[in-house]
């Protein structure tokens, strides 16, 4: 590209930077004795305006026009009188009514001085061959910067010139300098970058406001050595992710903040407390009406359906969860009787050790009046739905308003890599914002030594995941519809879920919910995938149709990527509680000390210790249970202390806790103008992490006769 200037009857153009989407001409262009009719100061407050027009210069044919800009120059009236200097400003490039980027520059409008005047005209700055360059006074302070890079790879890639995109490379550029990735042999079988990790020593503004912007190009190797540029993207500011390299990450800080204090920071926000009066009363109430049974056995109960959860431990942990049900539970239903009164005896004599004979090998816990639902309520505040779940001590979860990745803690989920949209090059006018694809990557901006000598600071981006492809179990629990748009003449909507992974698509149109517009869906689907081949989950709710084709209410996508990638961990949120039998059931394919484990590992921190008293140590702050459970209301589900223990811990660390998002819905026909909203959770199952835990029981209550 190149810049064509023009002031009043006098024209100069630049020299031409070749191939390049962020020029650096770092010229300046005088115009000698330039006639202005009019009175000084009328010229001084109105200017006439400079017009920059920047072209693309082709080797054959003529150039294409680029965009244009016009500037209102600073006038100088004597010159040679102190004045502030002048600083570089951006200008937006337009063409029409488009914005075709912006333009780093400054003018300046001299009257000259009269012969006998001893007013002087300020110097000429330096040249560069035959062309004078940007003033020293004027030229943004440089500094070494460096630059890492990580190319994760390309997603949803178009089709270019009638041919697939199949052997893609990156581009990066910024500052005069640029860096390649490797080429992907096949995009649609591997669409990462086997080695994702590139850097970049450059001399860059010191300044934000001057630096110049990341020029992403990406290009396709095809046969006969043609590699034609299928796409780009331009980030204006590498401000944000301008980082200091030797500070901690800010999962250590939170980290730091939790030594401090062992108390979990609850993020129920959208959950009721309860008074201390209410709990006082649901306990008691609890005590006298409880509907839980304990049925002691040496065989497997013939029990049926899902009321009932069995699970085999050993001595120790029953005696705790029968000690901890028998302080809650005054009057349970108990068969045999003779073998409670001997645990009962056993538990009541701490310091004596005859209870090691009492063989328990199984306790069946059947809780008729909970189940998912009683959860669910409970943690919208609607205690009148949701029995004695309260008062029995079940955790709640978290209700988000909103999409999770736009929690603000969360950052989008963007804290690995970011998605950047690839725009196509030269086409034609009405096709200008068509999007390609998308490149996923992240950078990191920071100072290096001005003395090249000097030891580079170690590698921020060295700790990432396997880019290797991640076959999955998917879970979309889909739980109800709110105010969904009317596609009946009745006011009404016939509402349906369909689901769309990749080229998978399921629905369950023969279940639609008829006349409503507020349905309670509470339907789960399991959909097995591999990661990133198909990423992205789009969540339709049509209308059913007898006759005419059915309707889209709306959609909403959810990048699983992202969700699997995050450090933190959307993948399937953590419960309050460490539960192995009941509605609570823990349901993650990892528990929660390998969890632990694995975050200190990727986030740099000290590993963690289980000492003997199981407790767990991580660097020098020491975690006990104690002071996490101090009165609490455990249930008899708990699982054990040091699973427990963990889970608090990384609850602490701010982790993607057990909740149901919000989602808006939005249709192609009205893009900008929401079309309902709804309620749902996805977890997302690794398969090389081992077989998940069972699925929850979402079914909707029906009414009793």
């Amino acid at each position: 590209p190149y810049a064509q200037i023009g002031f009043i009857n006098q024209s100069q153009r630049t020299e031409v930077i070749q191939k390049t989407l962020c020029p650096t001409w770092d010229q300046t262009l005088i115009f000698s004795n330039v006639e202005l009719y009019g009175e000084p100061n009328e010229i001084y407050h109105d200017p006439p305006h400079v017009l920059i027009e920047l072209f693309d210069k082709d080797e054959y044919g003529l150039p294409d026009f680029l965009g244009r800009v016009q500037c209102s120059p600073i006038v100088r009236l004597i010159p040679d009188e102190i004045n502030p200097i002048i600083k570089l400003k951006w200008f937006q490039v337009k063409r029409g009514k488009d914005n075709a980027g912006e333009l780093l520059a400054a003018f300046e409008l001299f009257l000259l001085p009269e012969i006998d005047n001893e007013k002087k005209m300020p110097p000429y700055p330096s040249k560069r061959g035959s062309l004078f360059i940007v003033p020293d006074l004027i030229r943004p302070e440089l500094v070494r910067t460096g630059i890492e890079i990580l190319c994760w790879g390309v997603r949803n890639m178009k089709s270019f010139m009638l041919s697939d995109i199949d052997c893609p490379q990156v581009t990066f550029e910024v500052g005069g300098q640029q860096v390649e990735s490797t080429i992907i042999k096949n995009a649609k079988k591997t669409p990462n970058f086997d080695k994702p990790l590139l850097f970049l020593d450059v001399m860059l503004p010191k300044d934000d406001l001057y630096a110049p912007a990341m020029n992403i190009k990406v290009k396709d190797h095809r046969s006969f050595g043609r590699k034609p540029i299928v796409g780009f993207h331009i980030i204006k500011s590498l401000e944000l992710f301008r980082c200091d390299p030797t500070a901690p990450s800010l999962t250590l800080i939170q980290a730091a903040k939790c030594i401090q204090s062992h108390t979990i920071t609850s993020t129920n926000n959208f959950v009721i407390p309860m008074s201390k009066k209410k709990k006082k009363k649901h306990r008691n109430e609890h005590s006298h009406s409880s509907k839980v049974k304990i049925v002691l056995t040496n065989e497997t109960s013939d029990f049926t359906n899902n009321e009932i959860e069995t699970k085999i431990v050993d001595k120790k942990t029953m005696r705790k969860r029968v000690k901890q049900f028998l302080k809650k539970c005054k009057s349970p239903v108990i068969k045999p009787e003779s073998k409670l009164e001997k645990i009962q005896k056993a538990i009541l004599k701490d310091h004596q050790q005859h209870y090691q004979s009492v063989l328990v090998n199984q306790v069946t816990i059947v809780e008729e009046d909970i189940d998912w639902w009683s959860k669910y309520y409970a943690s919208k505040g609607e205690f009148n739905k949701c029995g004695t779940y309260i008062q029995k001590g079940y955790e709640t979860l978290t209700i988000y308003s909103h999409p999770l990745e736009l929690y603000e803690f969360y950052e989008g989920f963007n804290d690995f890599c970011r998605t950047f949209e690839l725009s196509r090059g030269k086409t034609k006018f009405e096709e200008e914002n068509e999007i390609l694809g998308e490149f996923k990557g992240f950078f990191k901006v920071y100072p290096l030594p001005e003395n090249s000598n000097e030891s580079l600071p170690r590698r921020i981006m060295e700790n990432f995941p396997s880019n290797n492809l991640e076959e999955c179990l998917v879970r979309v629990y889909i739980i109800r519809g709110i105010d969904l748009q009317a596609k009946d003449s009745s006011g009404k909507s016939d509402p349906y879920i369909e689901i769309q992974l990749g080229k998978i698509k399921i629905d369950n149109r023969d279940e639609k919910i008829s006349n409503t517009i507020n349905p309670v869906f509470g339907k789960m689907f399991e959909i097995k995938t591999i990661i990133p081949l198909a990423k992205d989950l789009i969540i339709r709710i049509k209308d059913w149709d007898l006759i005419t084709s059915d309707d889209i209410i709306g959609q909403t996508t959810i990048d699983l990527e992202n969700r699997l990638l995050s450090k933190y961990r959307a993948t399937c949120g953590l419960p309050l509680h460490y539960n192995l039998t009941g509605s609570n059931q823990w349901r993650d394919n990892i528990l929660p000390r390998k969890i632990l484990y694995d975050v200190c590992k990727r986030n740099n921190l000290p590993l963690p210790e289980l000492l003997d008293d199981h407790s767990i140590k991580i660097g020098n702050t020491t975690f006990r249970l104690e002071d996490f459970e101090q009165e609490k209301n455990l249930t008899i589900h708990v699982g054990e202390e040091e699973e427990r223990l963990a889970l608090y811990i990384l609850h602490k660390l701010r982790l993607c806790p057990e909740h149901i998002e919000t989602r808006p819905l939005f249709n192609s026909f009205q893009p900008f103008i929401e079309q309902g909203r709804l309620e749902l959770f996805v977890d997302i199952f690794p398969k090389s992490q081992g077989p998940p835990g069972p699925p929850f029981i979402i079914t909707p209550r029906k009414s009793k006769p």
